[in-house]
């Protein structure tokens, strides 16, 4: 397995993906049931192929990811060959990006002495699936990279 099984909760979400994916390969709901329950081993290996498979057309298509922690925001944007990044840190240990409280905070002293900004730029070491992938697995989560275009706007004017 590449990547992670799905959870219970993304099978249900995939329900429909998942029973074309097992008609594709000439598997209807009787034999999926049977196979289930006297080759469990075989079942595991589908639902791994089928959750690798899902991870890699998310993965394909990702391009921005954040990854919030108690003092920092890490934005990315990732390329072919390369993942640029953003990243927030703010200099009053009391803050917390993890609540409301905190963004608000944030968004008060972005352009202050109290939060400190770099960027970064890093190329891939293994394949940009698996990298990005990595990413997530330590807590980043794809999204529309709204907030990364717009602080990646004010440090380019």
């Amino acid at each position: 397995m590449k990547y992670s099984r799905l959870t219970k909760e993304q099978f249900e979400e995939l329900n429909q993906e998942f029973s074309t994916f097992l008609a594709t390969q000439a598997i209807d709901k009787a034999e999926w049931d049977k196979i289930k329950a006297e080759k469990p081993e075989v079942a595991e290996q589908e639902l791994d192929v089928f959750s690798d498979l899902i991870w890699e057309g998310v993965l394909l298509k990702a391009i921005y990811l954040e990854h919030f922690s108690k003092n920092h925001i890490f934005l990315f944007e990732c390329f072919d060959t390369h993942v640029q990044s953003i990243v927030l840190k703010s200099l009053v240990p009391e803050t917390d990006f993890l609540t409301r409280e905190g963004l608000q905070w944030l968004s008060d002293n972005m352009f202050t002495e109290t939060i400190e900004m770099k960027t970064g730029k890093k190329e891939f070491s293994e394949e940009r699936n698996t990298s990005i992938f990595a990413l997530i697995q330590q807590g980043a989560f794809l999204s529309d990279g709204l907030l990364y275009k717009q602080i990646n706007t004010i440090i380019e004017s």
